[in-house]
């Protein structure tokens, strides 16, 4: 016993030491090192528990990213929260299974504390239920399927007997600019090519409502419709109360991917984006994007609690239902072994108060603002979206010979090897850009001046030599 709480000591110590040191922003070392570290044969006796710590640490560090420094921007990755992290130790030291609540009433009831919160914070129906569930990937996975099961059974299939054999064509509708979680979770759902309907987007990514409106005409079967709350590029969000009015008159289900975009909901002067997102049927968001949450984080909520529950249902004889008026969280995800993801969600949320949600995203937004309007300014670079969220995309623009897309690849490259920032290209509407997401907690004005500051000092520098070899 002791050895194991010598264990538990070293990796606090050291936890408590590496979030405040912080770490380098790339890894050191690339697979076939990494391999050498981990990859090595198992020993027929078990060894101290302290001293496997101790190498695990040191097999990890070079292969690490620095994700929740302030000056990662790649991905829209979020930061985790300390407090957060905290009760997340504590998820794993109590062991607690969050299927069932008899498994663990207190795991159960701080999911229910939660599912309120959320439901309050994001001025979503109350009635709705909200399922616990690994990412924003997984939570669309159960938002379409209580949507799938909702918009066959309203087709007059029997999907809880039949499946999917003999069930009429549902449509589904999204963005061409959908995030690719969307497509894994509908492969998942037994969808496909034929099921999907891609519409056209603008320039923001956002979907153009006529060519969804003539679409939805040209079908009478089930349908179900996906919108974006946050494009993963541009921030931009569509046309909600088009999109519910289209459902509504269809019949059709309106799920929103939210996964960090939703979080807008908590500040009033962003309400035009969001408006009209109450409307919809399901919502899918992370929170250990725009929250901070530790991973295995995300929210599936559904305003049909009983669709919800017939999506999940899983029950056999062993599995007694909630006593009192317990709540079962195996009813609204697909997981019966589960860690108790409740509590670092509400240790988070507590820790911020309402106003510290809303102080972190109206900060993250500011930051993109003051971002793009600095680079607006720079001879030679062009930012190609309306930055209403946190997301800033830019790339280098042509001239004297120069080829953007590859000015702009080498930019990043140059950006990336001062290893005081973390960012990568991405291909858009034809191009290549850099997106810049501005979502860790820790980052302030200082990360977005010095950011600003090596843009501007390596592209001149880039600029100057690709003018020279151009003459």
């Amino acid at each position: 016993m002791a050895a194991e709480v010598s264990a538990l000591r070293r990796a606090a110590d050291y936890g408590a030491a590496f979030r405040h040191k912080g770490h380098p922003l790339h890894p050191v070392e690339g697979a076939p090192a990494l391999r050498r570290r981990f990859c090595r044969p198992l020993d027929e006796a078990g060894r101290d528990g302290a001293a496997v710590i101790e190498d695990l640490i040191a097999a990890a560090e070079p292969g690490l990213v620095g994700n929740t420094d302030g000056a990662f921007f790649a991905w829209v990755m979020g930061g985790s929260n300390l407090t957060g992290v905290a009760a997340d130790w504590l998820a794993s030291v109590w062991g607690q299974n969050a299927a069932t609540y008899q498994c663990s009433p207190a795991a159960a009831i701080a999911e229910e504390a939660v599912e309120g919160w959320i439901l309050d914070l994001l001025d979503l129906p109350r009635e709705s239920s909200v399922g616990f569930v690994t990412g924003a990937t997984m939570a669309g996975f159960v938002g379409l399927a209580a949507a799938r099961g909702a918009v066959l059974r309203r087709a007059g299939h029997d999907i809880d007997r039949l499946g999917l054999q003999g069930a009429p064509l549902v449509k589904i509708y999204l963005s061409d600019e959908a995030h690719v979680s969307n497509h894994t979770a509908l492969r998942f759902l037994g969808f496909g090519e034929a099921n999907l309907v891609r519409i056209g987007s603008d320039g923001q990514g956002v979907m153009r409502v006529p060519e969804l409106a003539e679409a939805m005409a040209r079908h009478e079967g089930p349908k179900i419709v996906i919108g974006q709350a946050g494009q993963i590029n541009t921030g931009g969000f569509d046309d909600f109360a088009a999109l519910a009015d289209l459902a509504q008159a269809h019949g059709a289900w309106l799920h929103v991917d939210g996964a960090f975009g939703l979080w807008l909901r908590v500040l009033p002067e962003k309400a035009a984006l969001t408006s009209a997102i109450e409307r919809a049927d399901s919502w899918s968001v992370d929170g250990h994007k725009w929250l901070q949450v530790p991973y295995d984080s995300g929210f599936a909520i559904i305003r049909d609690r009983e669709a919800h529950r017939r999506a999940m249902d899983m029950t056999a004889a062993y599995i007694a239902p909630a006593p009192d008026d317990g709540r079962d969280p195996k009813d609204y995800n697909p997981e019966l072994s589960r860690r108790a993801r409740g509590f670092a969600a509400w240790a988070v949320l507590q820790g911020l108060g309402r106003s510290g949600v809303r102080d972190l995203v109206r900060r993250h937004c500011a930051l993109a603002a003051a971002l793009a309007e600095r680079l607006s300014g720079v001879a030679g670079l062009g930012v190609l979206n309306q930055v209403d969220c946190n997301q800033v995309v830019f790339a280098c623009e042509g001239g004297e010979g120069t080829d953007p897309d590859a000015a702009t690849r080498h930019l990043v490259e140059r950006l990336n090897a001062t290893g005081t920032v973390f960012l990568r290209t991405t291909d858009w509407k034809g191009r290549a850009v850099i997106r810049v997401s501005v979502i860790a907690e820790p980052t302030g004005r200082d990360e977005i001046d010095r950011l600003g500051d090596l843009i501007e000092d390596e592209w001149a520098r880039l600029r100057r030599e690709l003018a020279e070899v151009a003459r």
